[in-house]
């Protein structure tokens, strides 16, 4: 499954859509308006929330809950490292591998692929190209997108 993620580049609350290859929305995901912490919720095509990401406070390094349909299902945890950014995550053994700072990564599992993440340069706002190898985990991998975004887009402001 191919999707195409863009950002809103004039949004109060940080909106993006999740486009399929035919150009119809499938998902968006919405930020909160003046909350304390980054909170995006994820929705489907008929408005309905999929799936939500917070950030967690207090904690040294970024961090953000991933909830799937109302259950907590991972964390998604930036790692301290000095020349390269990485990240885990905890609750599934998932990997993530590649230059996550140039948005071109992998998702793995155990060696096997879940999804890549290649940002589409030369547009307006940002856009990424998603390529996920099973329907039950596009969730989950915009979840981790999402994540991984907002620590970029923090320490870059």
């Amino acid at each position: 499954m191919r999707l195409y993620f863009r950002q809103k580049v004039f949004s109060l609350t940080q909106r993006s859509d999740i486009f399929d290859e035919l150009g119809n929305i499938v998902f968006t995901a919405q930020g909160e308006f003046l909350s304390i912490g980054r909170k995006m919720h994820i929705y489907d095509a008929n408005n309905f929330e999929v799936g939500f990401v917070q950030q967690k406070l207090l904690h040294l390094m970024p961090r953000f809950s991933v909830y799937i349909n109302g259950q907590y299902i991972a964390d998604i945890v930036k790692e301290f490292t000095l020349f390269k950014q990485n990240y885990r995550i905890e609750g599934l053994s998932w990997k993530i591998d590649g230059d996550i700072f140039a948005h071109d990564y992998r998702i793995t599992c155990g060696g096997q692929y879940i999804a890549s993440i290649h940002k589409r340069w030369m547009t307006w706002g940002d856009s990424f190209e998603i390529d996920i190898a099973h329907e039950q985990d596009t969730v989950m991998a915009l979840a981790v997108i999402i994540a991984i975004d907002c620590v970029i887009d923090n320490s870059q402001n």
